[in-house]
């Protein structure tokens, strides 16, 4: 069985190292067009594709010494109209700041200049689903992200 602690601790180091580095992340463009960004640490490895743009959508996979144990899916868009680059950098200083206890996506609540990060959950690190959502200044929803994952392949 996979402990559930160190999985947490793993991808807040991943994801911090990935997409919530912004501009430091190593991405690889796929031949299908897709991107990857890739982490590694000891027995444990993290693979994030997605597919996009606007909107998007990807998984994640943590493989431990290269059994995969966990799986994540997201999708995702920002309102026609709305200036994307900001609110991606609003939702990656979101990222950067995940609960390490539940390291699905960014905190409950982050507030950045004049858009505010909110995340709605349920479960554990084992089995979750969630929705994200940035509203303007004005209480405009601008993006909307919606989330599940959590332990795969455990039965032997």
């Amino acid at each position: 069985m996979t402990d559930l602690n160190e999985l947490c601790k793993f991808l807040v180091k991943a994801k911090k190292s990935t997409y919530a580095a912004g501009d430091d992340a190593k991405k690889i463009i796929n031949d299908d067009k897709s991107t990857t960004m890739l982490f590694e640490d000891g027995d444990w490895q993290y693979h994030d594709n997605y597919f996009g743009g606007e909107p998007y959508g990807g998984r994640e996979v943590v493989f431990f010494k290269n059994a995969p144990i966990y799986m994540m899916v997201y999708y995702g868009w920002v309102i026609n109209g709305v200036d994307f680059s900001s609110v991606y950098r609003t939702l990656q200083g979101a990222l950067s700041l995940m609960p390490e206890d539940k390291p699905f996506r960014g905190p409950k609540k982050y507030n950045n200049n004049d858009m505010e990060y909110t995340n709605i959950f349920e479960g554990n690190i084992d089995n979750f689903f969630g929705e994200e959502i940035i509203m303007s200044a004005d209480n405009k929803e601008i993006y909307k992200a919606k989330y599940i994952g959590g332990l795969i392949d455990q039965e032997k």
